[in-house]
């Protein structure tokens, strides 16, 4: 007989292999206290490519490309699984794209960004260790400086 760690959702969404570490940041970055139907957080499971993982399951929510961009900036191995009738209907992989709109906030106080009404815009100069260029005031950031905005 199959054992579930976490219980299976009828329809939404899976976060999984999240590093174990970055679980509840992902989970603060989905808002998921907001959520109305049952959401799922697990923290140090059991997995074959991670020594201890995380998951998240959100019942009702399908996480979208923007989402999954997001958590792609904290938890860049992580996999999102679309569930329907308790099958896997869609699953991809989050990505880092090569320019971040409206995502991150400028670490540079003076720039532009900060102060007018502009969408923020980073390139990403380097993917592992995430390394992201503003696009209006040209400073280089590193992990601990993004914001989400």
């Amino acid at each position: 007989m199959k054992h579930l760690d976490v219980a299976a959702i009828k329809d939404g969404s899976v976060i999984d292999h999240i590093d174990s570490k970055s679980t509840l940041k992902v989970a603060d970055l989905l808002h998921i206290q907001n959520e109305e139907q049952v959401v799922l957080v697990g923290i140090n499971l059991t997995s074959k490519f991670l020594k201890k993982k995380g998951i998240i399951k959100i019942e009702g929510k399908i996480i979208d490309q923007k989402e999954a961009n997001k958590i792609a900036l904290i938890a860049p191995n992580a996999t999102v699984n679309i569930i329907k009738d308790y099958e896997v209907v869609k699953k991809f992989n989050t990505v880092i794209p090569e320019i971040i709109d409206g995502i991150v906030k400028c670490f540079n106080p003076n720039c532009v960004s900060n102060h007018n009404n502009i969408k923020t815009k980073q390139h990403v100069v380097n993917k592992n260790p995430i390394r992201l260029q503003c696009h209006y005031c040209e400073r280089i950031m590193g992990a601990k400086d993004i914001v989400l905005i």
